[in-house]
């Protein structure tokens, strides 16, 4: 897999490192205001569509998730909405990315966004836990109860996982890769293996920082994800 390469190569892990600790996290930089997306305690399916008739699905994540650096239609779960309606599903997906989240920052979250009835919910945090070398335990900790508060509320999840370049260390590198799969086979979760699957250290598709994929990579991201989420839709 092309996104595998970027865990190889040196220079670009060291770009994500020097990142790292120029930024709070991954994506830990605000977007300017008028790039924001409506907060996602009010993004709710009754308020956007006028009816609660609707299927929704909630995009939990962190600014790969809230579209950083990029217009609101470009980000990941915009051209999902659009993907779902060419395909003839009528789900509303609300974008619940914050930048710089971390897997303890959306378990806080959870409470106010299961507020609005939601029946599936794709999580895609830790990313900022790993660029700042958090405990991978608590981050399974944190990841589980995201999990069991979602399936408390009925909502089925799909769980993506994020992966850390070579120069955190091989070991850490793998305690925080680990995490991901176990907890989707202790959960029976669809499961996407790696977000940025053909998008990290591509150079084409990301922006200048080499970290946030640009429009073309979204694109691919958000492919990625369709790719579990259609499986998910044929139950």
């Amino acid at each position: 897999m092309r996104g595998t390469a970027w865990l190889a190569r040196p220079g670009r892990g060291l770009l994500l490192l020097l990142a790292a600790a120029l930024l709070p996290a991954w994506g830990g930089c605000e977007r300017p205001p008028e790039q924001n997306s409506q907060p996602p305690e009010r993004q709710t399916g009754q308020e956007r569509t006028g009816g609660a008739d609707r299927p929704v699905i909630i995009a939990l994540g962190d600014s790969l998730t809230a579209g950083f650096g990029l217009p609101v239609e470009d980000s990941y779960p915009s051209l999902l909405q659009e993907k779902l309606a060419a395909e003839g599903h009528r789900h509303l997906v609300v974008n619940a990315g914050v930048s710089g989240d971390t897997t303890a920052g959306g378990l806080s979250r959870m409470d106010w966004l299961l507020r609005q009835r939601a029946d599936i919910m794709i999580v895609a945090l830790g990313a900022n836990d790993g660029l700042r070398g958090l405990s991978p335990p608590a981050m399974a900790e944190n990841l589980a109860g995201i999990i069991e508060k979602a399936r408390q509320n009925g909502i089925r999840v799909l769980l993506a996982g994020m992966r850390m370049p070579a120069n955190y260390g091989a070991d850490y590198q793998q305690r925080f890769a680990e995490v991901f799969p176990a907890l989707a086979e202790k959960y029976g979760l669809p499961f996407l293996p790696f977000l940025l699957d053909g998008v990290a250290g591509e150079p084409g598709l990301n922006q200048p920082d080499g970290i946030h994929p640009n429009a073309r990579g979204t694109r691919l991201v958000m492919e990625n994800v369709w790719q579990v989420l259609r499986t998910m839709l044929a139950e």
